[in-house]
């Protein structure tokens, strides 16, 4: 049976597949230590760079020194403390909700909210670019799953209206991971009201980074990066254009509605590690009795609520260090543009550099790696077939001489 393993391994190998860790020496950064070799990164989804942040690290200190190191138990136990427990109530006062429920990751927390909502007679429907926990989620659910092509809205539509019994259940990530654009949550909701469906948006990269005070996609307005052409599937065809740099003001999104299900980490850009839901407060008491990823796992340290705690302070408070991350952001996509690689639409942090090949996306890397630069190459499965990309992901602690290295070293890397 091991050599069957190893004939896959070398397999993946094989097709430019294999995934291989790095080790940092260094804590999180623009600037980090890897192997014992400086580098400018690239790679992380430390959004607006505080992972690092001394005032967090202060709040954690003091945290465990008051907290102690563990919770010890399960939250309906006796592992629900008072950090927990605060921190839930101001989450959901940051995101509009009338309740909130913390869980240890993102990817458990899309698993105990579809498993909770939903089950055998109701129908989940999901974009066919979501993210995996969403993906692994709706076959754990059991419900029936019905997919639909990239932003398709029309295909969605008529997805919902062949349903005619059981719990209806839209799913989206709100920000896509790997392409960096956005998901039409205005439209998506429209249709959940028209057809009587809940609509869960997994802001993983959204919250802290978009909207007003950084509370989410919900609460943005950023325009699309001009009117682009819709190619197959109903993606945007490529456009290196800059999206504006300036601060978003208020959305018009209905972000208080009760259909919305919102689910947003807490190891991005908040900096330190966990993800919550927030909704209705019924919807909420369904999870704590029935999210089998809640109810049947030990709490977080109690010292992380209390560095998150600290983190909403300095999201609700980083306009200035947005403003610089969307600047950041118009730099790159303008410094970038006519390379015979294309950037994908993005108006977000996650800025894709179409390549194709796995082994030439894997080559990109290396060649940048060679010049003291790390960017992430994303292969298959975790992307279709032939679009293997480098993902670049800016931070607010980048500066613009990073930017510039970076177009640089692409530049030389085209010709």
């Amino acid at each position: 049976m091991f050599s069957d393993l190893q004939r896959d391994l070398n397999q993946c190998a094989a097709l430019g597949l294999l995934r291989q860790r790095r080790t940092l020496s260094s804590p999180q950064s623009p600037h980090i230590v890897v192997d014992g070799k400086h580098y400018l990164s690239f790679c992380s989804n430390d959004y607006l760079g505080l992972a690092n942040h001394p005032q967090l690290v202060a709040a954690l200190q003091q945290g465990a020194a008051q907290w102690g190191a563990g919770a010890g138990a399960a939250h309906l136990v006796c592992g629900h403390i008072e950090p927990h427990h605060r921190l839930e109530q101001e989450l959901a006062a940051f995101v509009g909700k009338p309740a909130a429920l913390l869980f240890s990751t993102g990817y458990m927390a899309n698993l105990g909210t579809v498993q909770a909502l939903v089950g055998k007679g109701d129908t989940v429907f999901a974009d066919k670019l979501n993210h995996a926990s969403l993906n692994d989620a709706m076959l754990l659910s059991r419900a029936e799953v019905k997919r639909y092509r990239h932003s398709d809205m029309a295909q969605l539509a008529a997805l919902l209206e062949q349903t005619k019994s059981g719990r209806k259940l839209v799913i989206t990530d709100a920000v896509f991971s790997m392409d960096g654009d956005l998901a039409p949550l205005p439209e998506l909701l429209a249709l959940c009201e028209q057809h009587d469906a809940w609509l869960l948006a997994d802001d993983a990269h959204g919250f802290g980074v978009l909207g007003e005070q950084g509370r989410g996609s919900l609460f943005n307005s950023m325009p699309p990066i001009g009117q682009k052409e819709k190619g197959e599937g109903g993606r945007e065809k490529g456009n290196n254009s800059a999206p504006s740099p300036s601060p978003l003001p208020p959305s018009p999104f209905p972000a208080d509605s009760p259909r919305i299900i919102y689910m947003a980490t807490l190891g991005k850009a908040a900096g330190v590690f966990g993800a919550f839901v927030a909704a209705e407060r019924v919807v909420i008491d369904t999870m704590v009795n029935h999210a089998r990823s809640y109810v049947y796992t030990t709490a977080t340290p109690p010292a992380l609520a209390c560095a998150v705690l600290e983190s909403l302070q300095l999201i609700g408070q980083g306009d200035a260090l947005r403003e610089h991350l969307y600047k950041l952001i118009a730099r790159l996509r303008g410094g970038l543009a006519g390379l015979r690689w294309e950037l994908m639409p993005s108006d977000t942090a996650i800025q894709p550099l179409l390549v194709g090949d796995n082994q030439a996306a894997l080559a990109l890397s290396e060649g940048l790696r060679e010049r003291g630069i790390r960017v992430a190459a994303i292969r298959p499965p975790t992307v279709p077939q032939g679009t293997a990309r480098l993902r670049i992901t800016l931070s607010a602690a980048h500066s613009e001489n990073d930017v510039e290295q970076l177009i640089g070293a692409l530049h030389e890397l085209a010709q």
